[in-house]
């Protein structure tokens, strides 16, 4: 089963950015990503819930960040998977928190090193007060050449939207 189920998540994902549109969110919707995408479940956005991202499969990254205590275990769809689901063809996103904040984010770092869209910190949901629902992690004690203010720049909390330009 543990074979199987990576295939199926790529036969899903691929089938899904065939289509050109994806299944509609039954839940709160926690994720929209705009601009240059070709696959779409509304007017020119992609909007997600929780079971949406957590269907692009869950990848884990244990390491340590300048805003938590420790390492810290994050999970969360690869952002690289989640940029292939929306068809996305941009160079750079536009990330945006709940709060206004935004950040200029490379769609190239995806590709270099496995940054997620955590929403769960140490197997918890990641909550608005806790830096949640989503959070871009880099893997930082994989690469030391992560750990600079620029990398730490793009790495928005609270995030609710994406713009890919």
């Amino acid at each position: 089963m543990k074979k199987i189920f990576p295939l199926l998540v790529a036969l899903f994902i691929g089938a899904q950015a065939s289509a050109g549109e994806l299944s509609q969110p039954t839940g709160a919707v926690i994720l929209t990503v705009s601009g240059k995408i070709s696959n779409t479940n509304a007017e020119g956005e992609a909007r997600f819930d929780r079971e949406m991202l957590e269907s692009l499969g869950m990848h884990m990254t244990r390491t340590r960040t300048p805003w938590t205590a420790g390492v810290g275990v994050f999970e969360g769809p690869l952002g690289k998977t989640l940029l292939e689901t929306v068809g996305a063809s941009g160079e750079t996103l536009k990330v945006t928190a709940l709060n206004g904040f935004s950040s200029t984010v490379p769609v190239a770092d995806f590709y270099a090193d496995d940054v997620i869209f955590a929403m769960k910190l140490d197997g918890q949901n990641m909550r608005v007060r806790d830096k949640g629902p989503l959070f871009i992690i880099y893997p930082f004690d994989d690469n030391d050449n992560l750990s600079t203010e620029v990398v730490y720049n793009r790495s928005v909390w609270q995030i609710s939207s994406v713009d890919v330009q």
